[in-house]
C-alpha cells in the first residue's frame, strides 16, 4: 500500500526556531516522516509579505534548513525544499487567485488581524492573496493531509473549497486535502509572561528559548523566568503559571512525568528547580544546535541537499501544473 503524502511548510522569519515551534509542530514533523511520503517546505515566498532584508532572508532560509535537518528531518526520508526553488508554486498560485472570490479572501482572519494593526491601506497585496499561494503549495503535491495548528484551519478549508470548485468546473485535477490539526502537543508559554504562548513576535526575547541560542543565554533566561507566590514546585496553571510552564518544559524534554518531577523537588525551592530545568533544556538542545552549526559551515553541501529536494518536488509539481493547464484549456 502506498504511504499517504503529508505536506507542511514554515516561514524563515527568524534565525532560530524556538522551543514552542519545536514541541508544538516540528517534533511531530519528524515523527510523520516515518510511514508517510513527507514533503516539507521552507516557504520563503510567503516571507516576502513582511519587511524584506535580502541578506537576512537568505541567512534565515539556510538557518531554517539546517535546523530542520538537525532536529531529525531526513533529506533521504523526506522531500525537504525551498518554495522559491519550485516555480510552479507561483504559477498555480495565480490560477488559485483566479478561482477564489474576493469575498472569501477578505474573510481570512489572519489578513484582517495583520492589516488592522498597520491599517488596510498600508497592507501589501501579497498579504491579502497569500492564502491562495498557500492553497497552491498544498495542491501542487496532491497531499492527503496537511498538519497545521488551529490558527490555520480556515486556510485549509479555503484550500479544500478551491480544489473542489476547480474539480467540479474543470474536471478532476486536485486531491482534496484533509486538514489534520496537530495533536495537542505541549503548550509552551513565554518565560516572562507565562499566560502568553512562546512566540517570535513577543515584545521581548527574554521569555523565548531559541534553539540556536548559546547554552549560557538559555540558562540565564530560565533562571530569570517569572515565578509565582510560594516556593512549592507543583503544577497549577491557574495559581502557578510560571512553575507549571517550567514543569511542562522539563517533562516534554526529559520524558519524565510531571508528578515524578514534583516529587523530586518536594521541599526544595525554585532555585534548585530552575537550575535543573536549565540543564535539561541545554543538554537537549546542545546536539541540535551543534549539528545545525556544522551544516551552516558547509553551505555548499546544505544547498546541494536543498536543490536535490527542490528537483524532486518540482517533478511532482510540474505534473500537477501540466494537468491543471490542460484542464483549463491553456495551450501546452
Amino acid at each position: 500500500m502506498t504511504s499517504k503524502r503529508v505536506l507542511s511548510g514554515i516561514q524563515p522569519t527568524s534565525n532560530s526556531f524556538h522551543l514552542g515551534n519545536y514541541l508544538g509542530a516540528l517534533k511531530q514533523w519528524v515523527e510523520l516522516q516515518e510511514g508517510h511520503d513527507a514533503f516539507y517546505c521552507i516557504v520563503d515566498l510567503h516571507a516576502l509579505t513582511g519587511e524584506i532584508e535580502p541578506k537576512l532572508l537568505r541567512e534565515r532560509t539556510l538557518a531554517s534548513a539546517a535546523q530542520l535537518i538537525a532536529i531529525g528531518i531526513s533529506p533521504e526520508k523526506s522531500t525537504l525544499f525551498v518554495q522559491s526553488h519550485v516555480p510552479q508554486h507561483n504559477q498555480l498560485g495565480w490560477v488559485m487567485e483566479c478561482i477564489a472570490g474576493f469575498g472569501e479572501a477578505s474573510r481570512m482572519v489572519q489578513f484582517k488581524d495583520k492589516s488592522s494593526k498597520a491599517g488596510a491601506d498600508s497592507a501589501r497585496v501579497g498579504l491579502f492573496t497569500y492564502p491562495m499561494l498557500q492553497a497552491a503549495d498544498i495542491l501542487l503535491y496532491q497531499a492527503h493531509f496537511v498538519p497545521v495548528g488551529e490558527d490555520q484551519r480556515q486556510h485549509i478549508e479555503l484550500t479544500r473549497d478551491l480544489a473542489t470548485r476547480f474539480n467540479t468546473k474543470f474536471g478532476e485535477t486536485f486531491r482534496v486535502p484533509e486538514g489534520r490539526i496537530l495533536k495537542a502537543g505541549a503548550k509552551i508559554y513565554d518565560l516572562q509572561d507565562p499566560t502568553s504562548k512562546m512566540s517570535k513576535s513577543s515584545e521581548s526575547n527574554t521569555g523565548v528559548l531559541e534553539i540556536m541560542d548559546a547554552p549560557e543565554v538559555n540558562i540565564k533566561k530560565i533562571k530569570s523566568a517569572a515565578t509565582d507566590a510560594g516556593r512549592e514546585v507543583i503544577f497549577d496553571e491557574k495559581e502557578k503559571p510560571g512553575i507549571s510552564n517550567l514543569l511542562t518544559i522539563h517533562s516534554s524534554l526529559s520524558g519524565r512525568s510531571i508528578t515524578e518531577i514534583e516529587n523530586e523537588f518536594a521541599g526544595k525551592g525554585y532555585g534548585d528547580f530552575k537550575a535543573e530545568v536549565a540543564e535539561v533544556v541545554v543538554e537537549y538542545l546542545r546536539p541540535i544546535r551543534d549539528h545545525a552549526l556544522e551544516l551552516l559551515k558547509d553551505e555548499a553541501h546544505l544547498l546541494t541537499l536543498l536543490h536535490r529536494g527542490g528537483e524532486k518536488a518540482q517533478k511532482t509539481a510540474a505534473s500537477t501544473l501540466d494537468m491543471t493547464y490542460k484542464n483549463l484549456g491553456l495551450v501546452q
